[in-house]
């Protein structure tokens, strides 16, 4: 693969989304912002407590409806990602187009994630009976090797996520199958994994301590103003705006950096 610059991809970012600004943030608002804030207002109160303090309590029940919008919640902001990364690879698209292109390869990538959430799942699966078997032999060789293997199921689940990293904008920009696309991601980040993970922690840090802000900042004004109901919903939709200004950034970054590998 050819050598990948963070720097160089940033660049071109900065200078594309300047030009598209009118054709990405729409789309962004609409289907990654927007998903997320309805989410974020169904979000039972018990649960958001949870989530809040996850040590205190048990994980609190569900409603199946909840579930239900979570998951096609995920499955618009999959495919926003898709269009977004249509308009960024394929200079001069309408939107029009990128969302037919995307909602053409959704499947692609919606095979993808369950192919790789069944392995995760199996090698999960095979660290607890492997723990569950030492464990009757003696508990504490059992719990010792149920947090070993744990800390290798986590590590293992990192890596894989940033060795996929591109797979988003590989199966935009191809017509390959659910394995081909998985094989072609995993083969573009060869020899840059650090400098991936680098992007991803520093991306996270900056999108959550920026979100943080716009949320205290906003809410502290519209508390002031309406009082606390008003407060939580400005807060979150101004974190929601500035999450979805970086993510957009992010995505076309790593347009950039799937350019950069693809020409080696």
């Amino acid at each position: 693969m050819a050598a990948v610059s963070i720097g160089k991809a940033w660049e071109e970012a900065v200078a594309f989304v300047a030009r598209e600004a009118s054709l990405l943030f729409p789309v962004a608002l609409l289907f990654l912002a927007l998903p997320g804030l309805i989410l974020q207002e169904m979000t039972p109160p018990q649960l958001a407590e949870w989530m809040a303090n996850p040590q205190r309590t048990g994980l609190p029940d569900i409603p199946p409806g909840f579930a239900l919008a979570t998951l096609l919640g995920v499955v618009i902001i999959w495919f926003g990602s898709l269009t977004l990364f249509a308009l960024a690879l394929r200079p001069g698209i309408s939107v029009g187009e990128a969302l037919r292109l995307g909602f053409a390869r959704l499947p692609v990538l919606l095979g993808t994630a369950l192919l790789a959430m069944f392995l995760i799942g199996g090698l999960m699966l095979a660290a607890i009976l492997v723990a569950v078997l030492a464990s009757l032999v003696s508990e504490s060789v059992g719990t010792s090797i149920g947090a070993i293997l744990g800390a290798f199921v986590g590590g293992a689940t990192i890596f894989a996520s940033v060795r996929l990293m591109l797979l988003n904008p590989a199966v935009i920009d191809g017509n390959q199958g659910v394995v081909r696309s998985l094989r072609h991601a995993w083969a573009l980040t060869r020899g840059c994994f650090w400098r991936l993970l680098g992007f991803i922690i520093l991306i996270t840090l900056l999108s959550g301590i920026a979100s943080m802000a716009a949320q205290t900042i906003f809410g502290a004004l519209a508390g002031l103003a309406a009082g606390p109901e008003a407060a939580r919903l400005v807060g979150g939709v101004a974190s929601a705006a500035v999450s979805t200004v970086i993510q957009v950034y992010m995505l076309v970054m790593l347009a950039r950096i799937y350019r950069q590998a693809s020409a080696g």
